[in-house]
């Protein structure tokens, strides 16, 4: 299922930022960055629940916010893309150099 991750981590102090990097981390292990706080991610029930608990262990509940969007497994009709950076597929093969 595809899985939209948004996140807003307050960055006005060193905590923060550290905060915003292990974040932006977490994500990157599970999906495709598609602006800068945003992820695309293809994940299983139980990776979901991976990404959640971990991202609920590093922030800040009274400073950050984290916001899912289910969008299952007929996603592609549901997702639409305008603008200069390529659009992406998440289901597309990709090389890892």
């Amino acid at each position: 299922m595809l899985v939209l991750i948004t996140y807003d981590v307050e960055t006005a102090t060193a905590e923060g930022r550290k905060r915003l990097r292990k974040v932006a981390k977490i994500c990157t292990n599970y999906g495709q960055r598609v602006q800068n706080s945003v992820f695309e991610c293809i994940v299983d029930p139980a990776q979901l629940q991976t990404i959640k608990y971990q991202l609920a262990d590093v922030i800040d509940k009274n400073k950050d916010s984290i916001r899912y969007y289910h969008l299952g497994n007929n996603w592609k009709g549901r997702v639409e893309h305008i603008g200069a950076k390529p659009a992406f597929n998440p289901e597309d093969d990709c090389l890892i150099l």
